[in-house]
Formats: C-alpha cells, sequence, structure tokens
C-alpha cells in the first residue's frame, strides 16, 4: 500500500522515535492527551528528544494546528502496545493538566477534520466506537478506535475525550458520508400497560362494597339482584387489596369474587 499524509498538517517535525515501517494495514485511530496546552511546535520539539523514546503519527496544538511527527508509512512508539501502534494512527491533542483534561473547541475541530481524512485516505468507510475493552481491544463488531488505557494502567485520553469517542465517531463519519444508523425496520407495535375495561355481571348479592385505599378499605353499600357492571381498575396485590375491581359507577371497589367476567 502506498502511504501518504495529512495535507492539513502545519508544522513538520519528524521524530527518531518510530519502529519504521508498519507490519499492518492502517484501520484503527488512537486518540491521546498531552496533559498540556501546548502548541504543535513544542509537541514537535518534544518528539525530537531520542531520550523521551515516545511519539504519535500527528498531533493537535491548542489553537487547532496540526503536526506531523512519524509519518502514516511509520509505526509511532505511542500506545504502550506494538501491535495497536502498527494498525493505528496514533493523535496526541493538547489539554488540560488535570482531570478530566479537557480539549478546546479549536483542538477538536480540528481533530475531526484531522480523522476524516485519514479515514477517507486509508479507507476507513466508517469510524465505530465501543465503550466495551474487549470490542476494542479485539476489534469486533467493526469498533476500530482504541485508547491509551486499554494497554497501560494510565488515565488517557482523559474522562473528557474518553466520554466525546462517540460523539467523534459520529462527527467523523457525518463528513465521510457514512450514516451511523443501521437499516431502518418499521417497528412493532409497543404493547400497552393501560388497563382496559370490562365487563362483568355480579352473580349475588354483593355485599362488600368498598372505598379507600390499602387497608383503609370502609364497606359503603352493596348491590342487590345481580347486574352487568364495568370495571375500570383492578387491585391484584396481596391481603386487603387482592381481587378488586373499581366500578365505573363510582360506587368503589367490589369484589372480584363476586362477578362474572363477559
Amino acid at each position: 500500500m502506498a502511504y501518504t499524509n495529512s495535507k492539513l498538517v502545519n508544522h513538520k517535525h519528524l521524530s527518531p522515535n518510530h519502529s519504521g515501517t508498519r507490519n499492518h494495514v492502517i484501520d484503527t485511530i488512537t486518540i491521546h492527551c498531552v496533559v498540556g496546552q501546548c502548541s504543535a511546535e513544542t509537541l514537535g520539539n518534544i518528539f525530537a528528544d531520542a531520550n523521551r523514546q515516545a511519539s504519535s503519527n500527528y498531533g493537535v496544538g491548542y489553537d487547532g494546528r496540526i503536526g506531523l511527527y512519524v509519518e502514516e508509512k511509520n509505526r509511532s512508539w505511542c500506545s504502550s502496545s506494538s501491535v495497536n501502534d502498527n494498525r493505528a494512527i496514533t493523535i496526541e491533542v493538547a489539554s488540560d493538566t488535570y482531570d478530566p483534561y479537557r480539549v478546546n473547541d479549536k483542538a477538536y475541530n480540528a481533530l475531526i477534520k484531522l480523522v476524516a481524512d485519514i479515514c477517507k485516505r486509508n479507507g476507513i468507510k466508517k469510524l465505530k466506537w465501543s465503550t466495551n475493552k474487549n470490542e476494542r481491544m479485539n476489534h469486533l463488531n467493526g469498533c476500530n478506535m482504541t485508547v491509551h488505557r486499554d494497554y497501560a494502567n494510565k488515565s488517557c485520553p482523559g474522562d473528557y475525550l474518553y466520554g466525546k469517542m462517540g460523539d467523534i465517531a459520529s462527527k467523523v463519519n457525518k463528513l465521510l458520508g457514512t450514516s451511523t444508523t443501521t437499516a431502518t425496520t418499521t417497528p412493532a407495535k409497543p404493547t400497552s400497560t393501560a388497563f382496559k375495561p370490562y365487563l362483568v355481571r355480579v352473580t349475588a348479592d354483593a355485599l362488600n362494597i368498598r372505598k379507600g385505599a390499602g387497608t383503609n378499605y370502609k364497606v359503603t353499600g352493596c348491590i342487590t339482584g345481580g347486574g352487568v357492571y364495568t370495571i375500570v381498575d383492578e387491585k391484584k396485590g396481596t391481603g386487603s387489596t387482592k381481587g378488586w375491581g373499581k366500578l365505573k359507577s363510582g360506587a368503589g371497589w367490589i369484589a372480584l369474587d363476586w362477578v362474572k367476567k363477559l
């Protein structure tokens, strides 16, 4: 595959900290936080130090300017995982130095554009995030976004960016022209849980018509001679509330032992 680099780059400062040509096609995006509101130039200077033994393919400064530090054809030293770094484009993003390591809007918007550009050039048709670590690390169910904390005991990319990964995927997919929704299907009609009134015939004199609630039911009268009535609610609990139906007539609640459903 012929690898290219993003034309969105504003600053290029190649780092010696990489492993040469990657051994896997680019199919993953790994976003990190810098833990510092630094510029693309500052980050380039940091990665230029061979003693640091660290680098990333790209960096996004606090002002939204983009730096290139390791060409896309090469594996950066960024994720504490050679397997991940060989297949991922790694991106450091300027952030606050304190939890949740917030990224400002300029850097965030530049990140979206950079990731979309990376996906377009490398044939990544859709970006998919998962909050399930196993799905991320094993690229299950189409997941192609990973984070540093998957491979090391670190908080990177910080809770701010971690919580934004789904939004990043959605915004990038919009730029890619890829729908983030599944095919439209006709949903099944929801089953109504509302009580449906029904008719009953009182089979004998109903001596127990009550009003009230819970244990405060009081006998208020009776229905003599039977007849057809409408039950508009039921009590299906236990004890004194079990097996009672509310009469539409407003007379109260009748013991359902006294009635026959029509």
